[in-house]
């Protein structure tokens, strides 16, 4: 048999696209099938199209209410995932350095991890009022947990021998800590943070949807929730659209760099 005829039987591979490429492609048959679905069930109050919800989400970006709503919830989200990071830098340490700190992470996340941070509305409430204080403790706790369990489980599986090493060199305390586990460990906190991410970002919005609302001002949760209540359902969609782009660019671009300027720059993804 020649070349050309087992050119001709072989099978043709498929064009080949970068990983954001594949996204694009992906992201534009789901809106295909989104816009294609919606004009075949023909009730715009059930499921808007795709192109309008992309009309609504272009109409309340040039008014400035949806970046209005954008800044609120990104702020609250900042303030709490900062405190989050901050407070689960500390407990880790603690339980990287001593064994009563590790007792005190172990029984920590045990009572409060398997807590939703939704349940704490009520007490949220009773403690802070209706307002930004209430929504950054329940993102507090949304982040604190996840992340502390990742860091935690990265300080541990830093080689004995590495730890010696780093013994040996005098180090101790909070540099041996933030010297050596801490980049050694790399690879699980960044998890934790993407992780610690997603549950603030869909909890805020949860916990906006339920009493996001100070001095007749609110997030993107509360933009959701006003908008069903009025029916405008092309709006609902519109804010939830949002929600899920502000995602995809702190996953795409935010962490992706990170891991990109530490963990595979210094070989150190499995």
């Amino acid at each position: 048999m020649s070349l050309s005829t087992l050119d001709a039987v072989a099978p043709r591979r498929l064009p080949t696209f970068s990983p954001g490429a594949r996204q694009v492609v992906i992201l534009v048959a789901l809106a295909a099938i989104w816009e294609a679905y919606a004009r075949y069930l023909g009730n715009s109050l059930l499921l808007p199209s795709f192109t309008e919800t992309a009309e609504a989400l272009w109409s309340v970006t040039r008014n400035g209410e949806l970046p209005g709503r954008m800044v609120a919830s990104l702020s609250v989200l900042l303030t709490g995932y900062g405190i989050g990071i901050g407070i689960a830098v500390v407990i880790t340490a603690l339980a990287a350095l001593n064994q009563w700190g590790e007792s005190l992470l172990s029984l920590l996340t045990s009572m409060f991890n398997p807590l939703p941070a939704i349940a704490l509305l009520p007490i949220a409430l009773l403690w802070f009022g209706v307002g930004t204080s209430s929504l950054t403790f329940v993102t507090v706790h949304a982040v604190l947990w996840p992340l502390a369990l990742a860091c935690h489980a990265g300080f541990r599986a830093v080689p004995q021998t590495l730890r010696m090493a780093g013994r040996n060199m005098g180090l101790s305390g909070p540099s041996y800590v933030f010297a050596l586990l801490v980049p050694a460990a790399l690879p699980s906190i960044l998890s934790g943070l993407r992780l610690g991410w997603a549950f603030a970002w869909r909890t805020l919005i949860a916990a906006e949807m339920v009493f996001g609302a100070s001095a007749r001002s609110g997030g993107l949760g509360w933009f959701i929730f006003t908008n069903r209540a009025q029916l405008e359902t092309a709006n609902v969609f519109a804010g939830l659209l949002a929600v899920i782009l502000i995602g995809l660019v702190v996953e795409t671009v935010i962490f992706s760099t990170l891991t990109r300027l530490t963990v595979r720059r210094w070989g150190q993804e499995g």
